[in-house]
């Protein structure tokens, strides 16, 4: 966690240091808001720190440490309400929001920071992605409130499919990463382990990013973090009348209360997806998960650890050197 304390006040970072490892393990987000208590965000708990209460120095402090003490560095950043450090964690910012001609030009004084701690959980896609492959993979939307591990999910899947295994073909992967949660890249090199032929366009909007990504990379799955508006919808529908298969997240608590979003609705109307992944909760032991076929009856998933299978290493030079079992 040296990439996260090193942005944070010293006389914050002491407090910090008494957390136990099982406490950083579950640790998601860490709120600092001027005069006001620090917030720690656990896996399905809060918890306040006492004894010290963040200034407007301390606030100070945190942006010279974002933009190694030049905030010109971060005005793009600046503009979007959100930087991305080491490791791929995002700080969240919200103060006093300045606008040009109607649009945000930057938040200045600033007054809040949310900390999220990015983290991977490899293999947690292992099932889920044999379920999503039939002769080839199925176009497929997750579904979930949010931190119910979605994002986390994604990445893991883009992993699995880059790479393959003894079961599964390697394949082609764009990732289409808006708000660099997926990739968590710092400078456009992510930060997360995406697999080897994994592409990302990282900072871009979605609808504009698939088609530059279709056109520049020629990936044969495109990955996409939380579509909800009608022009995602319809670079969604480009894409896949382009031959790629899609994989994407909503916001939602259920199939039905995304199905009647109507800016949602084309996709249904048009069977777009095959497959849906509903998350109902994470904890550590686990995503919550029901899998559903196109017409959103529940389908059972498949189990890995067959008898002659193994998964391939993350290092390609590993990966295709190893034999069969």
């Amino acid at each position: 966690m040296d990439e996260i304390l090193r942005i944070i006040p010293p006389q914050i970072q002491e407090k910090l240091r008494h957390l136990t490892i099982q406490e950083w393990s579950e640790l998601q987000e860490i709120r600092l808001r001027i005069g006001r208590p620090i917030e720690l965000i656990f896996s399905g708990r809060q918890q306040i720190v006492s004894g010290v209460i963040p200034s407007e120095h301390d606030s100070q402090y945190v942006i010279n440490q974002l933009g190694d003490y030049s905030i010109y560095r971060l005005e793009d950043e600046l503009r979007e309400g959100y930087i991305t450090i080491a490791g791929g964690h995002r700080v969240g910012l919200a103060g006093k929001v300045n606008t040009e001609k109607g649009l945000v030009k930057a938040i200045r004084h600033i007054s809040s920071f949310n900390i999220r701690i990015a983290r991977e959980k490899i293999g947690v896609a292992n099932e889920v992605v044999d379920s999503l492959y039939e002769g080839g993979y199925r176009n497929t939307l997750l579904i979930g409130p949010p931190q119910t591990g979605k994002t986390t999910l994604l990445r893991d899947m883009a992993r699995i499919i880059s790479e393959g295994s003894l079961a599964l073909p390697s394949k082609k992967v764009g990732i289409i990463d808006e708000r660099s949660e997926i990739a968590g890249s710092l400078h456009g090199v992510p930060q997360h382990q995406l697999g080897w032929r994994t592409d990302v366009m990282d900072a871009c909007p979605k609808a504009e990013g698939m088609m530059m990504m279709i056109r520049s990379m020629s990936p044969e799955v495109l990955i996409v973090d939380e579509i909800g508006s009608e022009e995602d919808v319809k670079a969604l529908m480009e894409a896949i009348y382009a031959g790629v298969t899609i994989i994407s997240t909503v916001h939602g608590d259920s199939y039905d209360s995304v199905k009647h979003r109507p800016s949602l609705r084309p996709l249904f109307q048009n069977n777009v997806f095959e497959r849906y992944i509903v998350l109902n909760d994470w904890s550590q032991s686990g995503f919550t998960r029901t899998l559903l076929n196109h017409q959103g009856q529940r389908i059972p998933t498949k189990k890995r650890c067959n008898a002659n299978e193994m998964d391939r290493s993350t290092s390609p030079t590993v990966r295709y050197n190893v034999g069969r079992v």
